[in-house]
């Protein structure tokens, strides 16, 4: 009879294996028939810190149970099994993982929403519409697990292939703590790179036959538009193309087409001087072979003689070839003035040794850029949890649908669930559909608001995706939402350097409330913003499109209207082409960079747009944009009562930072008696002023700012005027909008009233397509 022993220990081992408990809600379970342990990084997990936790530990013969306050393991030492290895979460009566089973609730079906709460998918690829995508670390159970079993593992001296039959189980028991788990996931696999600055500008990229001639010209008048690209992306008609069918296919190519690019150096330099990094686009699945520039080079690092005029096979478990591929083929482009690399993967998961050529990509591409002392980044397909360290993420050829749309938003939060806040999608759709000017405005609001916005389309003529492509009033809209882009960029950088994704769902901030889950367009743009992309048309009579989104606690304005609502309920918000809801907190400053400055540069004049309301603070993060950045901070704050601004001097080394800098304040959400420049919103501009960095700058308004103002009766108007309904309709409404100030039995007047109809003596309702916006700002809470 087995004596059972207590202790405390957070490691726990048996013959063949260990349990580790990494912190009070994540374990790992590890079995190996060989007795092996696995301490080094993997491809997915890079460390293994503990966290310290109050463990309690009882054996019982060849088994054990492991009880912390969120969890109980029970293992009865023997090979893993459904009945012999049980992780339970003490708060979740229906948590429990059992190895080798799916975890699932026996009244899912009873259930709107899925257990696990998803992570992501490898690709989009042919995709119009929805897609089934993995696991994350979120579960509405309260459990999850991280499967690593079949891991390579990652060592100085390569890649050593996981032992048949092991087990290595990483078991996150967070409850509905769903931001914890992601974080305890992150301490795992590794925080998310910080890009550099001008990836989080407008990125530039057409599949099209481009001279360099045609694109310096093209980039040009994007300038002269004053619409601003930060990054060129040349797809893959830069190489040669044309080949002998005896080498293969054209897919693969590091040799410049020079009758399209006569000199590629100074096509180069021309973008660096128009404040533009540039990508390449590579497939590079077939080698390299006898007709390419860099062959010669890499036959000799190989060791090969070219005059064989053999291929080179693209294998990057061989480390001869890695050698080769990098110091043959991509640094000397690098050298010629390629800032990274476009890595268009498509030919499965296979190598010779088993490991995914993909990840392979990723790591390898990402490590050799930090050893040539540049900050990773990439673009390319998602290879499985841990991707996110290989920023940023290429979803592939989507097609050009609104059901394409509309599935983006949800993909693109969900994968924080996975710790993958860096998705990079075909703004716009890339292969079939058909013209929809609305669409593609719709499209690119969505980009602006998304980690990465990637402009992209096929090599169909008629998918161009220049703004002045389409009606010049849609034209305008896309360039106001790109120089917005480019505004955000401040913002944007500052909430990318908190290493964790910058996109994420309602439910990782409010994971008790049940809205929280039902708002699948609905998202968190870094910590202050919450965004709802409209995915669908407009109604043709108010030519405005509609989304629901759920409101948290609190007093929350629209930064795009200025319109206030009251939060704690569901508002079906309606906006026309000009706008999609973009809210912020009352007390929020968002720091913006005044129009004309670079994405690569930091600004010299700012623009801190305020939701009037409360009091606020935040600070600003900037570096030189080195690898391991000398770095700024900038403490902003907001006294609402007495209508102060503070900017604090600047901490850490603020000689990366302008010497002088110029602030204005945008005071959104309310009434202010200052000079200053008041834009259609009912927003106001003021003027601050200047000061060194290293001084604190201080400003008070003549009078306390005012919240609230929805000035709903000239809104209300607005709506009417552009509505294609009849003019008898819109007096109806105007009508008992006068005569009935509640709010609520004036919405319910306007449904219950007969109007006259399209017959003579017909009577009808109003539409709800009309009464909608109408009951939005009505309801608002600040009339």
């Amino acid at each position: 009879m087995s004596v059972p022993q207590q202790g405390d220990e957070q490691v726990i081992e048996g013959d063949l294996w260990r349990i580790t408990v990494l912190g009070p809600k994540l374990v790992r379970f590890e079995w190996d028939p060989g007795s092996t342990r696995v301490d080094e990084p993997t491809q997915v997990v890079v460390q293994r810190p503990l966290a310290p936790t109050d463990v309690r530990v009882t054996r019982r013969g060849e088994g054990v149970q492991v009880i912390t306050d969120a969890f109980q393991l029970d293992y009865d030492g023997g090979t893993p099994s459904a009945t012999g290895l049980t992780v339970k979460s003490r708060g979740s009566y229906h948590g429990v993982w059992r190895h080798g089973m799916p975890i699932e609730n026996p009244f899912h079906r009873l259930s709107a929403y899925r257990t696990n709460l998803g992570g992501t998918s490898r690709t989009l690829d042919t995709v119009d519409g929805a897609t089934e995508v993995d696991d994350g670390v979120a579960s509405l159970l309260g459990i999850a697990v991280l499967d690593d079993s079949r891991s390579f593992v990652v060592g100085d001296g390569g890649f050593r292939a996981p032992h048949p039959g092991r087990v290595d189980v990483y078991v996150f028991v967070h409850g509905l703590d769903h931001a914890g788990a992601v974080a305890d996931l992150l301490r795992l696999t590794g925080s998310t790179p910080l890009v550099p600055r001008y990836a989080l500008g407008n990125w530039w990229s057409r599949f099209h036959r481009y001279s360099a001639d045609d694109y310096l010209q093209l980039m040009d008048r994007f300038q002269e538009s004053d619409l601003p690209f930060s990054v060129a992306v040349i797809d893959m008609d830069w190489h040669v193309t044309d080949v002998d069918p005896r080498h293969g296919t054209g897919w693969t190519g590091y040799t410049w087409n020079r009758d399209l690019f006569p000199d590629p150096e100074a096509f180069l330099e021309a973008l660096h001087r128009r404040g533009m990094a540039v990508t390449l686009n590579v497939h590079p699945a077939d080698g390299i072979r006898a007709f390419e520039e860099p062959y010669e080079r890499v036959c000799a690092l190989m060791g090969r003689d070219p005059a064989e005029g053999l291929p080179v096979d693209f294998d990057l478990t061989d480390p001869d070839f890695v050698r080769a591929y990098f110091e043959g083929v991509h640094h000397p482009l690098e050298d010629m003035g390629v800032d990274f690399w476009w890595l268009d993967w498509q030919q499965g998961t296979t190598s010779r040794i088993g490991i995914d050529p993909l990840w392979l990509l990723n790591h390898l591409h990402v490590r050799d850029m930090a050893e040539r002392g540049k900050r990773p980044l990439i673009l390319s397909r998602y290879c499985g949890p841990g991707s996110h360290r290989f920023p940023v993420g290429f979803s592939g050829d989507t097609i050009a649908s609104w059901a394409s749309l509309a599935f983006q938003p949800w993909f693109t939060a969900t994968a924080a669930n996975i710790g993958y806040g860096v998705w990079s999608h075909d703004i716009g759709g890339h292969l079939f559909g058909e013209r929809d000017e609305e669409l593609a405005l719709r499209w690119l609001q969505f980009g602006v608001l998304s980690p990465i916005n990637r402009l992209h389309s096929s090599n169909d003529p008629f998918m161009a995706k220049e703004p002045w492509s389409y009606s010049p009033s849609v034209a305008a809209v896309m360039g106001a939402f790109l120089r917005w882009r480019h505004a955000l960029v401040p913002y944007l950088y500052t909430e990318w350097s908190t290493g964790t994704p910058i996109v994420r769902p309602m439910y990782h901030s409010h994971p008790e409330s049940e809205h929280a889950y039902d708002v699948d367009n609905q998202y968190w743009l870094g910590s202050a913003l919450l965004v709802a992309p409209i995915t669908a048309p407009a109604d043709p009579e108010t030519g405005t499109g509609s989304v629901q989104v759920w409101l948290p606690e609190g007093t929350w304005a629209d930064l795009l209207t200025g319109v206030r609502y009251d939060g704690n309920r569901m508002v079906t918000m309606h906006r026309d082409l000009t706008s999609v809801p973009v809210l912020a907190k009352e007390g929020s400053i968002v720091p913006h960079a005044v129009a004309g400055t670079r994405a690569t540069d930091l600004p010299e004049e700012f623009e801190l747009w305020i939701v009037l309301g409360a009091d606020g603070e935040y600070t600003l993060v900037e570096d030189d944009g080195g690898l391991y950045p000398r770095t700024a901070t900038t403490r902003i704050r907001w006294e609402d009562a007495t209508g102060t601004l503070t900017v604090a001097a600047a901490e850490g080394d603020p000689s990366v930072l302008p010497g002088v800098r110029t602030w204005r304040v945008r005071f959104i959400g309310g009434r202010v008696d200052a000079v200053g420049d008041r834009d259609a919103s009912g927003s106001v501009t003021v003027g601050v002023g200047s000061a060194a960095v290293g001084e604190e700058l201080r400003w008070h308004a003549d009078a306390p700012p005012r919240a609230g103002g929805n000035e709903a009766t000239r809104r209300i108007t607005e709506i009417l005027t552009r509505a294609r309904t009849a003019g008898a309709h819109k007096t109806t409404v105007a009508r008992i909008l006068a005569e009935e100030p509640d709010p609520f039995r004036a919405v319910e007047a306007l449904r219950e009233t007969p109007v006259r109809g399209a017959v003579i003596g017909e009577t009808t309702r109003l539409p709800e397509s009309l009464v909608g916006p109408i009951r939005e700002l009505l309801a608002a809470g600040h009339p």
